[in-house]
């Protein structure tokens, strides 16, 4: 079965796996996996190292958008995988922790932060065959993209998934905690001024509430093959 080169884009709540289906679907059908996530946790990085995040957590506006003119941040392929850069230094393990996802969400909130993302985004997916999840990729940096796919989860279920995670690192908050604060970062990308999450009038709903991941992939598949027309099944290796 051949895929054409089109850009898939992936959006939806958090905790519902966006990252780890469109890895996964990168990896069954040949896409390139791109994180635009990534790119924003790398600005909040860059922004905590270089001093406009205050000692309160809040954005130093001014020295935030003084900094992203020589700001250096890319993707390289490395042992199989998409991985963020900062010009030479590699920063997927410094972007992941807690306090980096969290300054994120403040820092994304800027446009002239998210249009200097999209900028970049644009320039990784020319030529297509790319898969990329977020909260406004179908909706505002690729409204053109051929398949747009959104994601959603009971929000219990949801925060369960985010508490074992948490809890397999380490973490010490409660499932209560985790709940509240998935509901208020459902309330903030809902209603930011600035490209707010919601769902493309032309998306295909992915509700993986009681879904394995291998179901997810083979709900892809069929999607796939409906919307472009491929009836040939390959083996999934998921």
């Amino acid at each position: 079965m051949t895929i054409p080169d089109i850009i898939i884009a992936v959006d939806g709540y958090s905790s519902t796996g966006k990252s780890t289906f469109a890895k996964l679907v990168a990896g069954e059908f040949g896409f390139l996996y791109l994180d635009s996530g990534a790119m924003y946790r790398g600005v909040a990085l860059a922004a905590k190292e270089a001093g406009a995040i205050r000692a309160d957590g809040s954005v130093d506006e001014a020295a935030l958008q003084a900094l992203l003119p020589s700001l250096e941040l890319h993707f390289e392929r490395k042992e199989g995988a998409t991985r963020l850069f900062m010009g030479s230094r590699e920063v997927e393990a410094q972007i992941r922790t807690g306090e980096v996802g969290a300054l994120a969400s403040p820092v994304s909130a800027y446009p002239f932060v998210r249009a200097w993302v999209d900028e970049r985004l644009h320039a990784f997916a020319a030529g297509g065959r790319v898969i990329m999840d977020g909260r406004d990729i179908g909706t505002t940096v690729f409204p053109d993209a051929q398949l747009k796919i959104f994601m959603t989860a009971d929000p219990m279920v949801r925060a369960q998934r985010r508490y074992d995670e948490l809890s397999a690192k380490g973490g010490t908050d409660t499932l209560e905690e985790v709940f509240q604060a998935l509901q208020e970062r459902d309330y903030r990308d809902s209603h930011r001024e600035t490209s707010p999450l919601r769902q493309a009038p032309d998306a295909y709903v992915l509700d993986n509430t009681h879904m394995t991941l291998h179901e997810e992939v083979v709900w892809a598949l069929g999607v796939l093959q409906g919307k472009f027309g491929l009836y040939e099944t390959p083996g999934l290796s998921c």
